[in-house]
């Protein structure tokens, strides 16, 4: 019978290093069973990957593949990837972030492509979080050109409740208004930034959000170079879980985190954060905290001149 995660859960966060060499979407899902069996005999309830971590599929592209092109050619192998994850979901009794890839609007190249997350579950069910805030390059007429998703999907698996927010939408205080009325535990990150200006960009909005909706967010990103890359030819990042700033949590608001870099020329590391107090923090939320005003929406504020 599946665990109830409700008071503690367990979650590995993997700054994939992208350029480690692959042959195929095979030779992906085989380093990831390697990654999550390591990971569930550690005691991970829940696996998380970066955003785009199939550029590492950039290793085996066609030849001749021009920029403009790799995102068509990601969401139409995408498809590809799902059945090869949905039985490491299953097979390791975990849940599975296998990051995020490009995926077709309505699976039709001709609509476009979207940034999607999709988190594989261990009864075989399939969520998809499309990116809802693009950056700048992302929009790119002549280079990505995607399109930002719609819907923000709450999550309820195993007495935890549970949103993904893809690196730029964790700096978005809009959607942080929206998810304080959900009543979250936990809020996964799977990023992508170049430089240490876009981690801490990413990561200190990420403690931030832990904050505001009094809840665990937990966060990773892409370190290395994909071989054959053509867009991000630098990655920096790491791991972190973040929780509340609350005495009875440690006051810091740090739970876990890794010493971010540009790739440690392996696999990347694997944060493994145990006994993430979820059920503490939903005591916390229910009234418990030190000075949190719960879903404050600042309606009663009026802008004035001074």
């Amino acid at each position: 019978m599946p665990h109830d995660l409700s008071n503690t859960v367990n979650i590995a966060l993997w700054a994939t290093n992208l350029g480690v060499s692959l042959t195929g979407i095979d030779d992906w899902i085989s380093h990831i069973d390697r990654k999550m069996k390591q990971a569930r005999a550690d005691g991970a309830d829940i696996f998380v990957m970066p955003e785009y971590a199939s550029e590492q599929w950039l290793a085996f592209k066609p030849h001749g593949l021009r920029p403009e092109d790799e995102i068509a050619w990601m969401a139409d192998l995408a498809p590809a990837a799902l059945d090869g994850a949905t039985n490491l979901a299953t097979r390791h009794d975990m849940m599975l972030v296998a990051g995020s890839m490009p995926w077709n609007i309505g699976d039709d190249p001709r609509r476009g492509q979207t940034n999607r997350a999709l988190a594989f579950l261990p009864d075989g069910k399939i969520i998809a979080q499309d990116k809802l805030s693009l950056t700048p390059g992302e929009q790119e007429p002549d280079n990505w050109n995607l399109t930002p998703g719609k819907k923000l999907s709450i999550l309820e698996w195993r007495g935890l409740r549970i949103a993904i927010l893809i690196c730029l939408d964790i700096e978005m205080p809009a959607l942080s208004c929206l998810l304080a009325k959900q009543n979250i535990d936990l809020v996964l990150v799977p990023s992508m930034t170049g430089k240490a200006s876009g981690y801490h960009r990413v990561f200190s909005c990420a403690k931030a959000r832990a904050v505001e909706l009094m809840c665990v967010v937990a966060a990773c990103g892409t370190t290395g170079t994909a071989i054959h890359t053509t867009q991000n030819p630098t990655n920096y990042s790491g791991c972190a879980v973040y929780i509340p700033c609350e005495p009875d949590l440690g006051h810091t608001g740090i739970f876990a985190t890794t010493t971010p870099d540009g790739g440690d020329g392996a696999d990347g590391p694997v944060l493994l954060a145990h006994d993430v107090p979820v059920g503490k923090i939903r005591q916390l939320r229910a009234g418990d905290a030190e000075v949190w005003p719960g879903n404050w929406s600042a309606k009663q504020v009026e802008i004035t001149e001074a």
